[in-house]
């Protein structure tokens, strides 16, 4: 077996053993599974004579290696955390992160000496606070209640939460000064979209660029949840894989390959910047690299190999975000979808292989079977998915780039030239107008929903590898 296959089987397995003790089940179980899972293999070899099947059974003894991995990791990080639970105390912290604002202030802070570990603070919207602010607080902290909720804190080791305590101020600027300068130019980058465009415009764009929610009404979360195109401004990956993807044929259009491939890569980093360079979203810039490489290489298989390795890394930093970071998951499906399901829609509808005109076949391919890949997990975390968000996410997804462009340009020249910032903004105002419009009007259909449980997403995944399989056989013959 090819030295690239190892590697790739090799992980699959750890990933797989990393998996399985995410859902707390016994070392000696999970052993038990590999061991099983090895005998199939031999069994296997031993019918087909086939050499391939016999080394992947020894490689799929990786399971264990990933659930044991993550099973010390995990008593590793719970060692540093001593945080005194269900009696009222007083302690300081820092705001380690950037503010979540709105009808009240999220802040995870890091616990301070003779605390240890992170906490989440849900404080009033005033005074308010920043990245970096040293606190004193006088609260209860609360183990957060098992369920979803904390397993989505789990995946950023926060394991506490207090609720309105007493605040205050102690000292400024006790975090990363290069952190602190990002966030001070997202936040006024949000300003200087408030500037030139009507209050809604701007917290949309916001939303799209940076994944501010906070000036958000009730209202229109409801449409972007009902439309199903909340993922626009989650910052999870999908949409960033999404918009990526087609911001290079957008490029290419224009400029050379090599050249398009640059502005695509400074377009990416003008993102992460804008938006502090959290840790979701470089993960999802890591996620866009490899599709652009991807691209330039233009080998298949290399892809396979790139996913798996990302993969790899961000999960051996953090075992937990392999089943509890909803943007890992959206991250990694829509990419899989865009390589592999796209080229098979493609050939299934005998779509033409030219891009179009600005990309538009290439973008609906994209958009299409990044959908499908992600459907299951929408459905799974939002409690349904809407049959009509394939329609408004292609109505819509085809400008959310050029969009995010007149964005970073109105954030730019509002810093150095304010008149060039008011005449892009009445252009993104005009996009950003039948954008907002698409989401009311289809926020406004009553839902036709599907739900699906684990036992469905695997048979749904099933048939989409089927359907995968089955056109390139065809295509072959």
């Amino acid at each position: 077996m090819p030295i690239y296959n190892i590697a790739f089987y090799s992980i699959i397995f750890f990933l797989f053993g990393v998996l399985l003790a995410s859902f707390d089940l016994n070392l000696i179980i999970i052993t038990l599974i590999a061991v099983l899972s090895a005998i199939l293999f031999f069994v296997v070899y031993l019918r087909t004579k086939n050499n391939y099947f016999k080394e992947i059974a020894f490689l799929s003894l990786a399971i264990i290696i990933g659930a044991a991995y993550y099973i010390f990791w995990d008593k590793g990080q719970n060692k540093n955390i001593n945080i005194l639970y269900e009696k009222k105390i007083n302690f300081s912290g820092i705001i380690i992160d950037y503010p979540e604002k709105g009808e009240a202030q999220k802040l995870i802070i890091q616990l301070q000496k003779p605390l240890s570990g992170k906490i989440l603070v849900n404080l009033k919207s005033y005074p308010e606070f920043d990245y970096g602010d040293l606190v004193s607080f006088e609260a209860i902290i609360k183990k957060p209640e098992t369920g979803k909720y904390a397993d989505y804190l789990a995946k950023d080791l926060i394991y506490g939460i207090a609720n309105f305590p007493k605040t205050e101020l102690i000292a400024k600027n006790q975090a990363s000064p290069i952190k602190s300068f990002l966030f001070k130019i997202r936040k006024n980058v949000a300003a200087n979209f408030q500037k030139v465009l009507s209050f809604e415009q701007a917290a949309f764009l916001a939303g799209i660029t940076m994944g501010e929610r906070a000036e958000f009404s009730k209202d229109f979360k409801e449409s972007l949840n009902k439309s199903g195109t909340t993922h626009l401004v989650a910052l999870s990956g999908y949409n960033i894989t999404i918009i990526v993807i087609t911001i290079l044929p957008f490029f290419s259009y224009f400029l050379r390959r090599n050249f398009a491939f640059l502005a695509t890569i400074i377009a990416v980093l003008a993102f992460v910047l804008m938006t502090g360079a959290e840790a979701s979203v470089v993960r999802a810039a890591i996620m866009a690299g490899i599709i652009l490489l991807a691209q330039q290489v233009g080998r298949l298989y290399s892809v396979r190999n790139a996913v798996a390795a990302a993969a790899f890394l961000m999960v051996l930093q953090n075992p937990k975000i392999l089943s509890f970071d909803l943007g890992f998951q959206l991250s990694f499906a829509a990419l899989l979808g865009i390589v592999y399901l796209a080229p098979m829609i493609g050939k299934f509808l005998k779509i033409k292989e030219e891009s179009g005109f600005l990309g538009w076949r290439e973008n609906f391919l994209n958009t299409a079977s990044a959908q499908f890949a992600v459907l299951p997990l929408l459905a799974i975390n939002f409690g349904g998915f809407s049959i009509i968000s394939l329609i408004s996410n292609v109505l819509i997804l085809g400008f959310i780039p050029l969009t995010m462009i007149f964005g970073f340009l109105i954030g730019f020249f509002g810093f150095i030239f304010m008149p060039l910032a008011i005449i892009l903004g009445w252009f993104s105002g005009l996009l950003l107008s039948y954008e907002i419009f698409i989401i009311k009007l289809f926020g406004k259909i009553p839902l036709l929903t599907f739900k699906f449980g684990i036992l469905g997403a695997i048979i749904y995944y099933l048939i989409i590898f089927v359907f995968i399989i089955f056109i390139e056989l065809k295509s072959q013959k």
